[in-house]
């Protein structure tokens, strides 16, 4: 159990409410929800989620901590919006869902293995350490995260999509030996840090 997480259980002993709506983003719209269904409807994931956003809602009010930050549910969300344009209660349910995910990851409960929360956490550290994505090393990393034999087979079976990035210079081969970066990269990580102090001591993540 990370320092974050016990910390956190201290805190909102017997009100996960109350820890969600004040370290998950837009987390005080959760209470709002009047349980009608709609955003299960609408999401074409639907059938593939653990927990709906409607059952996640429920579940947090009902306590439910673990089971919540635990699930995969938060992380099965494409951002395709359908949710928040046909809720009639007009919630912010796609920022909520990702705002739990942030939270579950910070603390440490959100599922190992999980493919988005792995791609997010690769194309995020790939993202900061020079400003630019760095396409080629993003690829490559993905494709063999499993090791060399999947990955040779998953690139392969992407071939055609390399393919099209290489044309359109999005895929550089050049770019194995460290790539293009911002100008400012020194202000650029300055930037990164103190942004990270800020949310850090707003959520509680340090003393």
């Amino acid at each position: 159990m990370t320092t974050a997480n016990t910390n956190a259980i201290e805190r909102y002993r017997n009100n996960f409410l109350k820890e969600v709506e004040a370290n998950v983003e837009e987390g005080h719209m959760v209470k709002m929800c009047m349980q009608c269904g709609v955003c299960a409807g609408s999401c074409p994931l639907g059938p593939a989620w653990q927990h709906s956003p409607q059952k996640i809602f429920m579940m947090i009010r009902a306590g439910k901590r673990d089971e919540v930050l635990g699930s995969d549910s938060m992380f099965m969300c494409t951002s395709c919006y359908n949710c928040m344009v046909r809720c009639p209660r007009q919630l912010p349910i796609t920022h909520i869902m990702h705002g739990l995910a942030n939270y579950a990851h910070r603390l440490g409960l959100a599922p190992k293995g999980q493919p988005t929360r792995d791609f997010a956490t690769l194309f995020w550290n790939n993202a900061i350490k020079k400003g630019r994505v760095n396409e080629l090393m993003l690829t490559l990393r993905h494709y063999f995260r499993g090791g060399l034999v999947s990955g040779i087979k998953e690139a392969l079976g992407m071939q055609s999509v390399g393919l099209g990035l290489f044309m359109a210079k999005r895929l550089n081969p050049m770019e194995i030996f460290g790539g293009h970066g911002v100008k400012d990269l020194k202000g650029f990580h300055a930037i990164i840090a103190k942004a990270k102090e800020i949310e850090d001591r707003k959520k509680g993540f340090t003393a």
